[in-house]
């Protein structure tokens, strides 16, 4: 009686798991520090600490990952981004 199987090297694990997705907040010649501040606690519940934290790196670095979660989580979080006039967009984790 034959049996059928499943070579691994035809399969590509990384096709099979939804990856987490990021949001990431880019630099922008507009906006405040202290408003993009405000923002991320605003609409991610962060402490004062961490939004600066995290637009200081904004600021130094170009651009910092805000938030982690499902690509729908994170098209929700980039539209509530761009309502309060900042510049973002998702990607995923393993491309940041």
């Amino acid at each position: 009686m034959a049996t059928d199987t499943i070579i691994e090297s035809d399969l590509d694990i990384s096709q099979l798991i939804d990856k987490p997705w990021v949001t990431i907040v880019w630099d922008d010649p507009v906006n405040l520090m202290s408003y993009v501040s405000f923002v991320f606690m605003k609409l991610f519940g962060f402490t004062a600490e961490h939004a600066d934290e995290l637009m200081m790196q904004v600021h130094t670095q170009g651009r910092a990952a805000v938030t982690t979660g499902s690509r729908e989580e994170m098209e929700r979080d980039v539209q509530r981004l761009h309502e309060h006039g900042l510049w973002a967009t998702l990607q995923r984790d393993d491309k940041f």
